[in-house]
């Protein structure tokens, strides 16, 4: 699927003209996403050494690690004043999601969506483990489980749009650069869903305007990695 539906919402002609526009097309007034092609998301990789303070250490729900709104860079920002039960502190921290020589190395890859039932869209892998073999290696283990992701994604907000993540280790979705999903910590697959409409207030997001969508993830612990994805959304503009 490019991401995400093959829904059409723009034409060359004007509601009601029987030009050569798209046929029966839904026509939005105002500012829209839909003149840009729905894109195939991207991820973003950088993998680790068991050796990085964060990764293979102590396990554990470890909320609140991310501040509520993403940084001026347009990554999360470290919360707690010092160390947590498993982030060592926040210069640790902030090399989860920047290209650091020596420290991490970065990869990019598709995350295709498969839409089923039709209008939702879901990535599903209960072994997700991209990097195998590569970066810096599984480092004598039967996979590499030593690595961040992250998604980036622009979506125009049509009402009743759902977004649930399921996986280890972290993940933290932010909607309109605010928090939207925390699951900090090292632990097994745990389940969160946004609900955009219930939320709509605490986003700060309204029927019929784009917003930008920000996944972050990290697997930081043997011996398993979980990566579930599921929206409406049914397009995704990639920035």
């Amino acid at each position: 699927m490019a991401a995400c539906g093959p829904k059409v919402t723009t034409s060359t002609d004007a509601p009601g003209d029987s030009g050569g526009g798209v046929a029966d097309a839904e026509v939005d007034s105002g500012p829209t996403i839909d003149s840009q092609a729905c894109g195939t998301l991207n991820v973003t990789l950088r993998d680790f050494q068991a050796v990085h303070p964060d990764f293979e250490g102590a396990t554990g729900v470890d909320r609140g690690l991310v501040q509520m709104n993403l940084g001026m860079d347009g990554k999360p920002v470290f919360a707690p004043a010092g160390a947590t039960t498993t982030v060592s502190g926040a210069a640790s921290f902030d090399q989860w999601y920047r290209d650091v020589a020596g420290t991490n190395m970065t990869f990019v890859q598709p995350l295709p969506l498969i839409e089923a039932p039709p209008g939702t869209f879901t990535f599903d892998d209960q072994d997700f483990f991209p990097l195998d073999g590569m970066g810096f290696g599984d480092e004598g283990n039967p996979h590499n489980f030593h690595f961040t992701s992250e998604i980036h994604g622009t979506f125009k907000y049509r009402g009743g749009e759902i977004f649930q993540f399921t996986g280890d280790d972290d993940v933290f979705v932010f909607i309109n650069n605010k928090l939207a999903l925390d699951l900090g910590g090292v632990h097994g697959p745990e389940s969160l869903t946004v609900n955009f409409d219930t939320s709509a207030a605490a986003l700060g997001i309204v029927i019929g305007s784009v917003y930008k969508l920000d996944v972050f993830h990290a697997e930081r612990h043997t011996v398993q990695s979980t990566f579930r994805m599921v929206t409406t959304i049914d397009c995704f503009v990639i920035q």
